[in-house]
């Protein structure tokens, strides 16, 4: 069974990069903020592949708009 924790987890990360990657603009670092924006998107991916893969697991189907 695909543990939905794992998917909250990664958007927390997600979350979490983003905002370094946001303040990291601020204050001119864009080598790191670069760095954390690919980790969020990172990240985020990974989230969405845990959820994709729980709905699946339950017989829920996907929308035509998440499988975009």
């Amino acid at each position: 069974m695909v543990d939905l924790d794992e998917a909250a987890r990664q958007l927390r990360l997600a979350s979490h990069d983003a905002q370094v990657a946001f303040d990291c603009i601020g204050l001119g670092e864009m080598n790191r903020a670069h760095t954390h924006a690919v980790f969020a998107r990172a990240a985020a991916d990974a989230a969405e592949n845990a959820l994709r893969a729980a709905l699946l697991e339950r017989g829920i189907p996907l929308t035509a708009a998440a499988e975009d």
